[in-house]
């Protein structure tokens, strides 16, 4: 699509203003590509202004943009936006640099084995156009919705976050934005500015950036390969007074671990004892593979007194514009939860709540969980076994029975930023370890990501430019 877009705007010049391009047929036989390839490259080109697409006419070369308007100096802002407001000011740190890179798309020919969501090829778009073409024929589908979400979609969330037990009612979820936009609200709503907050370590970038935008403290706590350790977890309570602790118990990320059974017990013990909250990132359920054992219940489907806040979301699952997800808890917290999110958001977007009720009552939603899931396992598999034939220096510290990511330690002394930034001039884009830490990184790491790759062949090809990058540094 870049590339097709890339050639129709050096052609732009061929036609005066107000003419008409070729139509999208005609654009469809002479590059031998989809029309949604030719679609989405005419959109790209009306984006940028160069085009203006009229339904049922066509696409036109639009007028020049006129000259921009030189800015006025706005230096001022630096002062504005860094001054305290006296000597009780928490100090933020707006710093969105540990997500960028799994949310933008790479450069035109670089393979990305650093992103956090599935490559167009495993995503169920028909299935996905197709529940919101229903979803937007439904009575109301453009109206209002209840403030708390759809409760048709709150009560299929409580079944999969509660499980077969029914521990949770429709009652105890609110429908959020995504996960992400879920996570910031518990963080907000948990604990207020220049509060320490507990983190696995490794974790996840994005939640560690929301945590400091809010002017919260991360304060990491050593993981295994079976999960956060609980004695270093009761000492870091006890050290710091903290009143939240923010986990993924399964595939974390970047680990890919699961906390163990007895930790399970024993996190929601320390953490009561305490009396703290535990934030749930349940990002990777619907992400099991293949091969994968029983999965163990939530955490919130075995926490009775509302030590839990649960996040989960569909998009991982699905696309990354499907942004629709879930908090669920108990007691007064949920309250306070639904204000935050109100006040941030209003409410989810109707038609897409609509969508994603259309999308998970319908038998192709069985159908996707079975094909990724056995996609995911082929992938995982043959990024190993490259990693063993092109880099066997290069150590995977656990193999992963879901998600995206595989965790791999470097030799000791090498400088990961300088091989991620080697690596991206190869040709490939891999994330370092360090990003994923809140503080110092005891080793050195890359999180390779093999959902983001359009196949087999760019796998292999992307470690093999990996390994001339690793040789070369």
């Amino acid at each position: 699509m870049a590339e097709l877009a890339g050639i129709l705007r050096k052609e732009l010049d061929r036609y005066s203003v107000g003419e008409k391009l070729p139509s999208s047929r005609a654009l469809v036989e002479r590059f031998r590509a989809s029309p949604v390839t030719v679609s989405r490259a005419l959109a790209v080109l009306a984006a940028e202004g160069l085009v203006v697409t009229r339904p049922g006419a066509g696409a036109f070369r639009a007028a020049p943009r006129p000259a921009a308007v030189r800015p006025a100096d706005t230096q001022w802002q630096h002062v504005a936006l860094s001054a305290e407001a006296g000597e009780e000011a928490v100090p933020r740190s707006v710093d969105p640099s540990g997500v960028l890179p799994f949310l933008a798309e790479p450069p035109a020919g670089v393979i990305e084995l650093s992103g956090g969501y599935l490559h167009p090829c495993l995503q169920p778009e028909r299935e996905l156009a197709a529940a919101l073409a229903r979803a937007g024929r439904r009575p109301g589908a453009w109206g209002r919705p209840p403030l708390e979400g759809l409760h048709d979609l709150r009560a299929w969330f409580a079944r999969e976050i509660g499980g077969p037990g029914g521990t949770l009612a429709p009652s105890d979820v609110l429908i959020s934005a995504g996960g992400q936009s879920a996570l910031t609200v518990a963080l907000r709503a948990l604990a207020p500015p220049g509060a320490p907050v507990l983190v696995e370590s490794p974790t996840y970038p994005g939640m560690l950036a929301a945590a400091r935008a809010f002017g919260l403290r991360p304060v990491p706590v050593p993981t295994d390969g079976h999960g956060v350790r609980p004695d270093l977890l009761a000492e870091a309570f006890r050290a710091t007074g903290a009143r939240v602790f923010v986990c993924q118990p399964l595939f974390q990320n970047p680990t890919g671990t699961v906390l163990a059974a007895d930790r399970r017990r024993e996190v929601l013990r320390i953490a009561r004892a305490a009396g703290a909250f535990v934030v749930e990132d349940d990002f990777a359920r619907r992400l099991a593979h293949e091969d994968a054992p029983p999965l163990p219940a939530t955490l919130a489907a075995e926490d009775p007194e509302g030590v839990v806040v649960h996040v989960c979301s569909l998009t991982k699952f699905t696309s990354p514009s499907l942004r629709v997800g879930a908090l669920a808890a108990r007691g007064p917290v949920l309250e306070r939860l639904k204000a935050i999110q109100v006040v941030d958001s209003f409410f989810v977007a109707r038609p897409l709540q609509e969508a994603a009720l259309e999308l998970v009552g319908s038998p192709s939603w069985a159908r996707h969980r079975r094909a990724l899931a056995a996609e995911l396992r082929s992938r995982r598999e043959m990024l190993l076994a490259e990693l063993a034939r092109q880099l066997p220096a290069v150590t995977p510290e656990f193999v992963p029975p879901g998600g995206f990511h595989v965790w791999v330690r470097l030799p000791d002394g090498t400088d990961e930023v300088a091989l991620a930034a080697a690596a991206l001039r190869a040709g490939v884009a891999v994330t370092p370890g360090r990003t994923f830490y809140a503080a110092e990184s005891p080793a050195p790491h890359l999180r390779l990501c093999f959902a983001a790759a359009a196949g087999a062949g760019e796998l292999v090809e992307g470690v093999r430019r990996l390994a001339l990058a690793h040789a070369g540094r």
